[in-house]
């Protein structure tokens, strides 16, 4: 498990949120729930997507901060790791696996449950 530090600013449309240690990861909420729920799926998706380019997460700092925040707090991001991972009839594959390079396997029929895909390191 990583733990990175989040914020929350409130403005007069909703909650903007960030991961202030790890780039890219923002989004918005109508309120600090949905703010927090989109944030904490956001560092997932950043996260996932650092792993299958081949590129490194960042390292957590917790010194950061933002002075306009209005709310900081850790947010915690939690990797699995595979050796082998059966899917449904039903997938396709992103990736080669005889060069070495990590997998994205995707269900068809697990998207509709917000968790399609899975990364396979060889």
């Amino acid at each position: 498990m990583l733990t990175y530090k989040a914020m929350y600013k409130y403005l007069d449309e909703g909650v903007h949120a960030e991961v202030l240690d790890f780039p890219g990861a923002i989004t918005f909420g109508a309120t600090l729930e949905e703010a927090r729920r989109r944030l904490a799926s956001a560092l997932v998706d950043m996260a996932e997507t650092n792993l299958l380019l081949g590129e490194p997460l960042p390292h957590p700092d917790p010194t950061t901060d933002d002075p306009e925040a209005d709310i900081e707090e850790p947010i915690h991001l939690l990797l699995t790791a595979a050796s082998r991972i059966v899917l449904g009839p039903e997938r396709s594959y992103l990736g080669a696996s005889s060069s070495g390079d990590p997998q994205l396997h995707c269900d068809q029929d697990l998207q509709a449950t917000g968790h399609p895909c899975t990364i396979v390191m060889p």
